[in-house]
């Protein structure tokens, strides 16, 4: 029998018989030394997405799998700010009473928080007094403040900043609570979120989709002076420019960051890591990443990190 009538009658093209296998492209390659490295770090879960727009290169790992949000929460609650602005609804010089106490989601009990478990120590001397909400979202995302955070959590409320992120197209994440919710914690109504909605609200955020052009210009302001730079950046040569949140709890770690590689448009780089319990190899790892990230986008500029 020839190998044409067999191809006939199991239903193939020759052609596909006779057709060599694809190349493996740049892309390829990128996603194997990853998957390599991931790889090392035995029992990590890691999502990655990346998006280039100068290249349109992209490439999603676990990118749907959901992660535990902890501080890139903080991101959609910035954008419904931002878009509570632009109607007139909010003001960035309005002053805003800062208090330490918030009531939790099951059934509205009060809780504090501590300032000694706040990576943002200094916003507890605020409290009973009016803070600008510039200085507040700037706390929130700079500082990573949990203090800043709930209490502009409750200026705007959580299910509306879940909404827009939805708008925007994150379609998976979850924002449904304020930071050490303790009641809702135990009850596992926590904040979610997957590799690849961060990645839709940042690139919501440089393209100008997320609120009006002037807003989006702000938020990339902020982004750009995160106070917490051992993830992502840690990756890059020394000085590059990159507008991220990061965030983290025990045995999670993540960073979601827009490039900005010199003389190009950016890209969008997001890496959540969970079942690291050293934090120190998960920040490690996403450096890591972030590293191969760049060699793959701007080729010929080393990164040597910082």
């Amino acid at each position: 029998m020839s190998l044409t009538i067999f191809a006939a009658i199991i239903g193939i093209s020759t052609a596909n018989i006779f057709s060599p296998p694809r190349p493996a492209t740049p892309i390829d390659s990128l996603k194997a030394r990853i998957e390599r490295r991931i790889a090392e770090q035995h029992g990590a879960i890691v999502g990655i997405a990346f998006h280039d727009l100068q290249t349109g290169d992209s490439l999603y790992l676990n990118a749907d799998d959901s992660f535990h949000a902890a501080s890139t929460m903080k991101v959609p609650v910035m954008i419904e700010l931002f878009r509570r602005i632009d109607v007139g609804a909010l003001r960035l010089d309005q002053g805003i009473l800062l208090v330490n106490q918030f009531g939790s989601i099951v059934d509205g009990s009060p809780y504090s928080l501590d300032a000694g478990d706040d990576s943002d120590s200094s916003a507890y001397k605020l409290t009973g007094t009016r803070v600008p909400l510039k200085e507040l979202i700037d706390r929130m995302i700079t500082r990573s403040s949990n203090l800043a955070t709930n209490a502009l959590i409750e200026l705007v409320r959580a299910s509306n900043a879940n909404e827009t992120a939805h708008m925007l197209g994150a379609r998976n994440i979850r924002v449904l609570r304020g930071v050490e919710d303790g009641k809702a914690f135990r009850a596992g109504m926590n904040n979610t979120t997957t590799a690849r909605d961060l990645a839709v609200l940042l690139e919501a955020i440089e393209t100008g989709r997320a609120a009006s052009r002037s807003s989006c210009d702000a938020m990339r302001e902020i982004l750009l002076h995160q106070e917490f730079n051992e993830e992502i950046p840690a990756g890059l040569p020394a000085g590059t420019r990159v507008a991220h949140k990061t965030g983290w709890i025990t045995g999670v770690l993540h960073d979601a960051a827009v490039v900005y590689p010199p003389g190009r448009k950016p890209y969008v780089l997001v890496v959540l890591t969970r079942e690291i319990p050293d934090e120190k190899v998960a920040r490690r790892l996403i450096a890591d990443l972030s590293r191969m990230v760049w060699a793959h986008a701007v080729p010929g500029r080393v990164a040597t990190g910082q």
